[in-house]
């Protein structure tokens, strides 16, 4: 099935801001890191169609992830 994953700020880096990726239909939103090659330790936020989700949340068909960094500064 197909998803759009939005990344932010340093997720970005080497990466594109939005793509479209095919994953298993029992897939959950974790399994969308593995083939961008992004840890859990690297996102803060995750979002499952513009609402906070556990990694555990089932994704379907059309969905849209965004995953944004830890956020830093001084």
């Amino acid at each position: 099935m197909k998803i759009e994953v939005r990344l932010f700020a340093t997720l970005r880096h080497g990466r594109l801001a939005k793509q479209p990726i095919e994953i298993a239909f029992d897939s959950r939103l974790a399994d969308v890191l593995a083939p961008l090659g992004i840890g859990r330790h690297e996102v803060s936020i995750r979002l499952l169609n513009g609402r906070e989700a556990p990694w555990e949340s089932p994704l379907g068909e059309g969905d849209t992830v965004s995953l944004f960094p830890p956020v830093g500064g001084g």
